[in-house]
């Protein structure tokens, strides 16, 4: 394992070991140990009770966080005619079809989240190789496919995150930023906890959520009572 820094080191010192904080305290530690001279990212990491490999426990699903994530998106919008218009008006970065298509084909990935409406998933389809693996995928499930372009684009640029369990079972969402106030990550914290509580799959056995931890972007975990 590789040997940590003295400041995280010093910061670690600040957690006691073996304890589980409140929501309040997490927040105010995990700013505490933020170590970083740049506005960090908070990140809430999850341990959920199920087993992924079966498909009928993933929890998958997206949320509009109230605060937004402090990060500002570029956002890709497939569309064509008026749909590319609305797209344009309601603050896409790109907007195109067969052009962006072959853009992507050429290397250039230039965007974090794509919006396709229905019937430009004959196009969006012949990329699933390359978005696919990156997350990039519109995907109508996570409301990346759909015919109300604008709603789809505002909710992007609001501040909407996807969360995906991960072959262990763990869920990891940034929840905003070192500079945010306490009240406005407590509130993306408690949005995030409660839609993962209504995803819960009717196939999951026992203790649903095992452990959450709250972390900036290179300080220490802060484990949190569940």
């Amino acid at each position: 394992m590789a040997k940590r820094s003295k400041k995280y080191q010093d910061a670690e010192k600040l957690l006691e070991r073996g304890k589980l904080y409140s929501v309040d305290e997490a927040v105010e530690l995990v700013k505490k140990t933020s170590i970083a001279k740049f506005d960090e990212t908070i990140e809430l990491h999850v341990r959920l009770g199920v087993d992924p490999k079966y498909a009928d426990q993933q929890v998958r699903g997206a949320v509009v966080l109230p605060n937004g994530t402090g990060k500002s998106k570029r956002v890709l919008a497939f569309a064509k005619g008026e749909k590319a218009q609305e797209a344009t008006a309601a603050g896409a970065d790109f907007v195109g079809a067969e052009d962006l298509a072959e853009k992507i084909k050429g290397g250039w990935l230039d965007f974090d989240v794509a919006v396709a409406t229905p019937d430009m998933m004959g196009v969006v389809g012949r990329l699933g190789k390359i978005l696919g693996p990156r997350g990039l995928m519109p995907n109508p499930k996570l409301g990346t496919v759909t015919p109300d372009i604008t709603k789809a684009i505002n909710e992007q640029k609001a501040g909407k995150v996807e969360y995906r369990t991960d072959k262990a079972g763990n869920i990891h969402c940034p929840i905003g930023k070192k500079s945010f106030d306490d009240g406005k990550l407590k509130e993306n914290y408690q949005t995030l906890i409660d839609t993962l509580i209504k995803a819960k799959p009717a196939a999951a056995k026992g203790q649903y959520m095992k452990a959450i931890t709250l972390s900036s972007t290179m300080g220490p975990g802060v484990p949190v009572a569940v």
